[in-house]
């Protein structure tokens, strides 16, 4: 159960500071005093120096993806001040509180990344009597693609489900939809808001069970005197960017309206190319 933020800019040296301002950035940051289970961010970066060099290894490329994991909030964590503002292309960054008490081990921190593709999920993947999936010993998906995520954690078994797809032929977007549907025969009212990273494209769903937000979480933000916070938890928003491209976001930051944000619909998914800036908006 965390708080995604995410942003691509195509042909221009963009920051997180620079798109969404200091303020709101620091609002962000802000949310991690409560998700205080580790942070990280990925960034996909133009490389500074000449590509396609080959010097005995693999030929330097042109882009290069700068990847983060800390079990320290990122509200004390000195490195959040770089992440923020280092130039890049495209960036996804999480702050994490931890599914059903999951073990707050660097394995299970995101963003994940395997073969290129950069995965965060917001939400708690349990059944009706609160079990979660990691108990599940009759996964739809193999140890492999398990260990390829990297993580021990829900989250990592959701990654996981998306890389079978992608594995057996399917474009990013409908191994997506195909692991939510799979996950969803099991763990129905669980939430599957995430983001999804690669060199070319940035994936943002928003596809949440419950309507109403769970009584853990009201609790959480409660005793942190913040519980009016929690009424719109599983929101996501999004804004166009002035030189092409896009902001998305969960909710937790001030995020108005009149500042050009709209909310991204339950069960929908929002496609944006990192090369072009063009999106589109799909039903899963």
């Amino acid at each position: 159960m965390c708080r995604l933020l995410g942003f691509t800019q195509p042909g221009s040296h963009a920051t997180l500071n620079s798109l969404l301002g200091p303020d709101q950035v620091a609002e962000y940051r802000n949310i991690s005093v409560i998700h205080n289970d580790g942070w990280g961010a990925s960034l996909i970066c133009d490389s500074r120096r000449p590509s396609h060099i080959s010097d005995g290894g693999a030929p330097s490329p042109e882009l290069y993806t700068n990847l983060y994991k800390s079990t320290e909030p990122a509200y004390s964590d000195p490195t959040f001040p770089a992440f923020v503002n280092q130039d890049a292309r495209s960036g996804v960054f999480h702050l994490r509180l931890a599914s059903s008490h999951l073990p707050l081990i660097l394995e299970n921190q995101q963003p994940f990344s395997s073969d290129g593709i950069t995965f965060c999920h917001n939400g708690d993947i349990s059944d009706d009597q609160e079990i979660n999936i990691v108990h599940n010993p009759h996964l739809a998906v193999s140890e492999e693609e398990l260990r390829a995520t990297g993580g021990k954690s829900d989250s990592a078994i959701y990654f996981a489900y998306i890389l079978h797809y992608v594995s057996a032929g399917k474009s990013l977007p409908d191994a997506i939809s195909c692991a939510v549907h799979q996950l969803r025969k099991n763990y129905p009212l669980s939430s599957y808001n995430c983001l999804v990273q690669t060199d070319s494209e940035l994936i943002c769903l928003n596809a949440y069970g419950h309507q109403v937000t769970s009584k853990r979480i009201i609790e959480v933000y409660q005793a942190y005197g913040v519980a009016h916070k929690a009424q719109d938890y599983r929101i996501i928003r999004y804004k166009n960017l002035p030189q092409g491209g896009i902001l998305v976001a969960s909710s937790g930051f001030n995020q108005p309206g009149d500042e050009g944000w709209k909310e991204l619909e339950n069960n929908h998914m929002l496609i944006a190319s990192s090369l072009t800036g063009d999106y589109g908006i799909r039903h899963l």
